[in-house]
């Protein structure tokens, strides 16, 4: 039943049949005109966020639910008569899906300046995937989605790129002295990353669930100096090999009678693969692990569902967070409670001394010319 019929109470649920809604709001063209007693359905990959009056009430998870609001059918449009048979008592619901969405990509769009310990500064191109889901409705609705109907993995797949790219980028530049040290260090990179963002992530109310970099590459020029340079070695010994090789192959080229010389290098040609093969045998990749819903105060486990925490009062269902400290506000809040920062307040973004590149706040090193901050 529609949500703006004058007569009927409304039945209100979400499909997303695209898989890539991270939140849905109905009535789809804005407020509605909800009525008491209206029934919500939400399945078990959902939550719904109910707004009432332009404010967040509550939030609910899978069941159904009965919403409570001042709209009584026939009434409310009667009482409605000075507003053009429109009710001023306006209603929404937010649902949003709690599933992980996978395979959300990330890369430097253009290269990332670093400074090598033996090539010098070069920039760096790098690639991944990471997995997303939302960890607080409520907080992920009033700091990023505002009011848009539908919000997809797209809207904010170019913000979350830059973010990782940033954290990327400090890391490298204090954990990594040279590229030639990278590709046995992508596993670690990886989960040391992924914890670097958590509080990126978190003050928006989403939370990573995996992380992976899928490769590190410099520009052309720089991959063909690599080569060039590895080159040498390996063509050095194997002159030497050759050298050797052919030495052996005339004495028994010699000795040999018939099919005996083809026979020899049938042989050799056997023994090849065989020698080769430990050199590029691959080691076992590592199972992953799955973490228990804890409190992020007391660290003790609690229910899913849960508002606030069992053991230590917390609250867990987060309506805004300071942009200053990233201390939890209360709804009404104009001012931050732990350090007084007005709650409208935003963010600076951090200018580079050496370029005027404007990056994140807390970067250590800049995004543009690789300087340190």
């Amino acid at each position: 039943m529609g949500t703006n019929n004058a007569v009927f109470l409304e039945v209100i649920e979400w499909f997303d049949e695209s898989g890539k809604e991270l939140v849905h709001r109905i009535p789809e063209s804005g407020s509605g005109e909800i009525k008491w007693g209206a029934q919500m359905t939400v399945r078990g990959s959902q939550a719904a966020v109910f707004f009432y009056n332009g404010r967040a009430f509550d939030a609910f998870g899978p069941g159904r639910h009965t919403l409570k609001t001042a709209n009584i059918p026939l009434l409310t449009k009667v009482l409605s008569i000075p507003w053009g048979m429109t009710s001023p008592l306006r209603a929404e619901v937010y649902f949003t899906s709690m599933k992980v969405f996978p395979n959300l990509t990330w890369g430097t769009r253009d290269p990332v300046a670093f400074r090598d310990r033996e090539l010098g500064l070069i920039r760096l191109r790098a690639f991944g995937i990471f997995n997303l889901r939302i960890l607080q409705p409520v907080l992920f609705i009033n700091s990023l989605v505002g009011t848009q109907g539908v919000y997809t993995t797209e809207t904010i797949a170019e913000y979350l790129n830059r973010v990782i790219v940033s954290r990327f980028n400090d890391f490298m530049g204090e954990k990594i002295d040279t590229i030639f040290d990278l590709p046995a260090r992508y596993d670690e990179l990886s989960g040391e990353l992924k914890k670097l963002l958590e509080n990126d992530f978190t003050q928006f109310g989403l939370g990573i669930a995996d992380l992976y970099i899928n490769s590190i590459t410099p520009p052309p020029e720089v991959q063909k100096a690599i080569d060039d340079k590895s080159r040498l070695g390996v063509f050095d010994d194997l002159n030497k090999l050759l050298k050797m090789k052919a030495a052996m192959a005339l004495e028994s080229a010699a000795q040999a009678q018939g099919e005996a010389g083809a026979g020899l290098g049938m042989g050799m040609g056997i023994m090849m693969p065989a020698m080769f093969a430990e050199a590029f045998r691959n080691e076992p990749a590592q199972a992953g692990t799955t973490e228990a819903a804890t409190c992020p105060d007391c660290r003790l486990p609690i229910r899913k569902e849960a508002i606030f925490c069992s053991h230590c009062g917390h609250q867990l269902l987060i309506f805004r967070k300071c942009a200053e400290c990233g201390k939890n506000l209360p709804p009404n809040a104009k001012f931050c409670v732990q350090c007084g920062h007005p709650v409208e307040g935003k963010p600076q973004e951090k200018k580079c001394p050496h370029c005027d590149e404007a990056n994140l706040q807390n970067a250590t090193f800049c995004n543009q010319c690789g300087q340190k901050m």
